[in-house]
């Protein structure tokens, strides 16, 4: 029996985690998984919630107090990260997505994986929750791939906005290499060409600040002349994709003008 190519992490549970209104809402997964179960050939992963332990990966234990006191008051994290009674079980069953789908890539059971899972991550530092995230699931995964012998990895991050928490939480680390495209200047406010990385970790974050208005060639250029090459040198053992969506055109909460052709044009270089 041929393995299947690409696997789905999705759970009716991720949209428990809900504010009516907010751009983050839970619509946004359903409408994915619409367009999904119309395609063949795909695997379901079935998720887990992240244990302590795993989130601990990357988190202190004061935040994850925080989180979970949080939300079961209902109470937000800051103005843009609100949370409900549900938030905390949600995000658990988030981080314990993406960790299934290093596993079952590390199984060979197959080839890719793409996990819709929410609430996102990439902003989430090792202590605070911000801009919609609340545990940093793409950093989680990139430990537990290293927990399963895959030394060397490589995140790429295409989302709008800078990845601030993913590039803190690996900035001194030169077992991760980070590369990014994002609107500059724009939320959070990192992410300038000048953040480098330091100490072992120095020439292993690669930021790729674009102005707004940028159009599919300016990102074809980025991945080709800059990502392709630093990451033939590097040779990861396995690539994460944060894989926002928010630089195509007409996004509100952005102003680039990505077409969803080059969307899947991303896509194919990582096969």
């Amino acid at each position: 029996m041929s393995v299947k190519r690409t696997g789905i992490v999705y759970h009716p549970d991720y949209q428990l985690h809900n504010r009516a209104g907010h751009p983050e809402r839970a619509e946004r997964v359903v409408a994915i998984m619409d367009r999904l179960e119309s395609l063949e050939g795909l695997v379901n992963v079935s998720p887990r919630k992240a244990t302590e332990a795993e989130l601990g990966y990357v988190h202190t234990s004061s935040h994850i107090r925080r989180v979970q006191e949080h939300s079961w008051k209902g109470i937000s994290l800051d103005m843009d990260t609100p949370v409900c009674s549900d938030s905390y079980a949600v995000a658990l069953l988030a981080a314990g997505g993406v960790i299934a789908g290093v596993d079952a890539v590390v199984s060979g059971d197959v080839k890719n994986v793409f996990a819709v899972v929410r609430p996102p991550g990439h902003h989430a530092t090792s202590d605070h929750a911000m801009g919609f995230c609340l545990f940093n699931n793409v950093a989680i995964a990139a430990r537990h791939a290293q927990k399963k012998g895959l030394s060397r990895v490589l995140i790429v991050d295409w989302d709008v906005h800078h990845g601030n928490g993913t590039q803190d939480m690996f900035y001194s680390d030169s077992s991760v290499l980070y590369f990014s495209t994002h609107q500059y200047p724009h939320y959070p406010g990192s992410g300038s060409v000048g953040e480098v990385g330091n100490g072992d970790g120095e020439g292993y974050t690669v930021n790729v600040p674009l102005p707004a208005g940028c159009t599919d060639p300016d990102y074809r250029h980025a991945f080709e002349q800059i990502l392709i090459p630093i990451a033939e040198e590097f040779n990861p053992d396995i690539i994460l994709v944060s894989s926002g969506q928010d630089a195509a055109e007409g996004d509100p909460l952005a102003g680039m003008n990505l077409s969803v052709g080059w969307l899947r044009h991303a896509f194919r270089y990582r096969g």
